[in-house]
């Protein structure tokens, strides 16, 4: 029999698995910002890349600790879905980055096929760095059970 805390990870794999987007935030020196990255989620951590020179890749450099949120833009509260997480981001290289490189590839084709990449994005994934995001504390939210509700992922 599936426990409860079986049940939300299925949940939180599932949700993860079929989005896209997340919205990371992060902090540094006092200042917090957000960024929408494209994300791939392996069960256990999030994958993604970003240009070095972006604000968020700078922020991580001095700040490795981050919030996540992944969810649809819904029009009625009761609907609200989605996934919370707070962790710790690192920058990859290796093994792990080739690893993150193959599972974004599977996700998003156009990114893993080389040749049927254009150009442009070749030029642009060349510059840019593969980043893991470690879950500390993970919820997954459903508005469905009633306003607020959200159940902890044990990890």
């Amino acid at each position: 029999m599936e426990t409860k805390n079986e049940r939300v990870r299925r949940q939180v794999n599932e949700y993860l698995q079929g989005h896209n987007v997340a919205t990371l935030a992060t902090c540094s020196d006092g200042k917090v910002w957000a960024a929408a990255v494209f994300y791939v989620w392996d069960g256990a951590t999030l994958y993604f890349l970003s240009a070095p020179a972006s604000r968020h890749a700078a922020d991580l450099a001095r700040n490795p600790q981050v919030a996540l949120t992944v969810q649809e833009d819904y029009a009625d509260w009761p609907e609200i879905k989605g996934v919370q997480l707070e962790g710790v981001a690192s920058e990859l290289s290796g093994a792990e980055e080739a690893r993150a490189r193959r599972l974004y590839g599977e996700k998003f084709p156009a990114v893993g096929i080389v040749g049927k990449v254009p150009a442009t994005l070749v030029k642009a994934l060349a510059k840019v760095r593969w980043y893991q995001v470690v879950p500390q504390h993970l919820y997954f939210i459903d508005n469905s059970k009633g306003f607020g509700h959200r159940d902890e992922v044990l990890l």
